[in-house]
Order: structure tokens, then C-alpha cells, then sequence
């Protein structure tokens, strides 16, 4: 690994994506990163799930109703490594920045909210799933594991991230400051359901989880949201009820340093834009010398937290399959040369 670079430019993206389409989203996301290149960013990230967006009809249509989304939202969904993937990469490459993408990954017949972490040389350092879907996504998205709950160390430091309501996950969060986090990325899908209705999904209430993230782990936090813009809008909502449940906009983008403060001036709900933020690790040092929940202020002794890194595996052979499969006999078999 090259020397740390420890003070540099970050952005975050508020965004509409190009919802139910994934190339023309790919097409989207390289113009951004260009644009935030262009503009002397190292890093830059995207909402949760930006490709191919968030499928906000779970939270307003019957599970019966929702299904006349489902063959292109999966069509659509990204799978690890694809030609769309490596497009991701090499724009990367490119422009010289890292990115943190979120998006569904595709794997068999299952769907995942992930994370991808591209480093300036186009190579994918960390692909994540988010660990437990929330509420109703659990209808459409499979959990994660363990085994990518993971900060990974890149030229810009220590970097980690994690999808929305995550943020609301003690252990998890717990979990990543751990790890010794410097620059963390809070995926948002963005703040346009159940306004008025449900205090718990609103920016007002997330923003400050977001906050309490950057202040409890002494790290930046990054924290890019998308909004729902007009066409968006107009296809998931058909009825008044909806239009009552789900409203356009939504994009409630923030930067925080490692002591809480915001660190921009956001940009306004209904508009699209990268907010950019200057910022230098020797900061982190300041926040931590008076609270660090891993450090000098934990009490290990008293309470730890558990965690468990293995990847569960649906399938497992036996020694007897294996050995069948590599065309060599068992252990408790004789070979052709050994005499029975």
C-alpha cells in the first residue's frame, strides 16, 4: 500500500437514478464521477441502491401489486463483475477516484442491497451486502453476513460503509468503528415516504443518526442520498393514496466531520448536485484524544462485542464427494496400486 493521503477533496451524490435501467444508470454514474474528477475529488458516493434505484413500490402497493415491477427490476439489478461492473471500474481508472457505489447485486436468483468500493486503479477492494433488510425490503432483498462487515484500508485511509437504516444498528455500527474507521459512507435511498406519518423514516430523524455515526466513531461520515424525481414519481404513483404516501424529492445529502459538525451547506431537497467537502485525517486524532468508544474510553472488560466473519455456505461436500469429483478415491479406500 502507497503512503496514506491525509488530506484530499470528497463528494457525495444527490441524484434521481435512472430508475429501472441499468445501463443508461452506468451511463449516469460515469458523468458524475467525471464531473467530481473534474472538480479535484479523490472519493466519490453514491446513494443505496442507486442502481437501478430504490423499489419504493414496496412501501406503497400490495406485495400482488408490486410484482408487475419485479422481472425489470431484476433484469435490471447488477450482477458482481458484469460488463456493467467493469464499466464502473474502468471510468474509475480512469478519472482517478474512488467510488463506493451502492447498488442491487444479482447473484442466482437472489437479490442484494450492496456496496461496492473501487479504488483509482479500477479494482473493486470490498463488495458488500447489507447485513438484515429493513421492514419491507425483506420482500424483495436477501441478507448478508458477517463476512463483509469489513473497513478496508485504501490510499484515502480506512474506509467503510454501510446502507441506511444500518445506521440505526448499535452492534453493527459498533462492529465498523472497531475496525478503526477514517472515512465512512452512509447510503441513503432518500427521505420521500410516509412524510408527516412515520417520524422514525424521516431526514430529520436518519440525518441525525447519520451525525451521531460521524461523533460516535470519530470519522467523517459521508452520507449521499438520491431523490425521486418527476418521471420516477409519475411511474410509481397512479392513485391519490399513493401520492399521500410517497412525495417527489426526497434528497437530503450531508457531509459530517469527525466531531459531528456538517461540513457543507446541503443542496435543496428536489434538485440534483454533488456536495464536495475538504478533509484531513490529523482531525480524527482531535475528536478521538477525547472520546473513543475503542480505545481509551471502552471498558472491554465489561461488555464486548461478538462477531462472526464466516460466509455460510448453502452447499457443502463431503470428503467422500470431493474426493469423487477430483477423480481420486476416498481415505478409506484403497488405491489401484496398493493391494486390498
Amino acid at each position: 500500500m502507497a503512503s496514506i493521503k491525509t488530506e484530499y477533496k470528497v463528494a457525495a451524490v444527490q441524484a434521481a437514478p435512472a430508475f429501472l435501467d441499468l445501463r443508461a444508470g452506468v451511463t449516469k454514474a460515469i458523468k458524475l464521477m467525471k464531473e467530481a474528477a473534474d472538480n479535484g475529488a479523490s472519493l466519490i458516493a453514491f446513494p443505496e441502491v442507486w442502481l437501478p434505484g430504490y423499489p419504493w413500490w414496496i412501501w406503497t402497493e400490495t406485495p400482488a401489486a408490486g410484482f408487475k415491477f419485479l422481472r425489470q427490476y431484476f433484469e435490471n439489478s447488477m450482477v458482481y463483475g458484469d460488463e456493467n461492473f467493469k464499466r464502473l471500474c474502468d471510468a474509475a481508472a480512469q478519472f482517478r477516484i474512488h467510488v463506493v457505489m451502492g447498488y442491487v447485486e444479482r447473484a442466482g436468483g437472489s437479490l442484494y442491497l450492496a456496496q461496492a468500493t473501487i479504488d483509482d486503479e479500477g479494482r473493486c477492494i470490498s463488495n458488500r451486502r447489507k447485513l438484515k433488510p429493513t421492514h419491507v425490503e425483506r420482500s424483495v432483498f436477501g441478507e448478508g453476513n458477517g463476512s463483509d462487515l469489513v473497513v478496508v484500508d485504501t490510499k484515502l485511509g480506512k474506509v467503510g460503509a454501510l446502507n441506511c437504516a444500518e445506521h440505526v444498528q448499535p452492534l453493527t455500527k459498533f462492529a465498523m468503528y472497531a475496525q478503526h474507521e477514517q472515512v465512512h459512507i452512509a447510503a441513503w435511498p432518500s427521505f420521500s415516504v410516509y412524510r408527516g406519518l412515520a417520524y422514525q423514516l424521516s431526514a430529520q430523524a436518519n440525518n441525525a443518526a447519520t451525525q451521531v455515526y460521524a461523533l460516535e466513531g470519530q470519522c467523517f461520515v459521508l452520507a449521499p442520498c438520491a431523490i425521486i424525481d418527476k418521471k420516477m414519481h409519475s411511474l410509481l404513483v397512479d392513485t391519490p393514496e399513493k401520492a399521500a404516501l410517497l412525495l417527489e424529492g426526497g434528497g437530503f445529502t450531508m457531509i459530517y466531520g469527525p466531531d459531528g459538525a456538517p461540513l457543507a451547506e446541503p443542496i435543496p431537497e428536489d434538485q440534483e448536485g454533488i456536495m464536495y467537502a475538504d478533509i484531513d485525517l490529523s482531525m480524527i486524532n482531535m475528536a478521538k484524544a477525547a472520546l473513543d468508544p475503542v480505545g481509551h474510553y471502552s471498558r472491554p472488560d465489561v461488555l464486548r462485542l461478538l462477531i462472526n466473519r464466516e460466509n455460510p455456505l448453502i452447499v457443502e461436500e463431503s470428503s467422500t464427494l470431493q474426493s469423487a469429483k477430483e477423480g481420486s478415491p476416498p481415505a478409506d479406500e484403497p488405491k489401484d496400486d496398493q493391494p486390498l
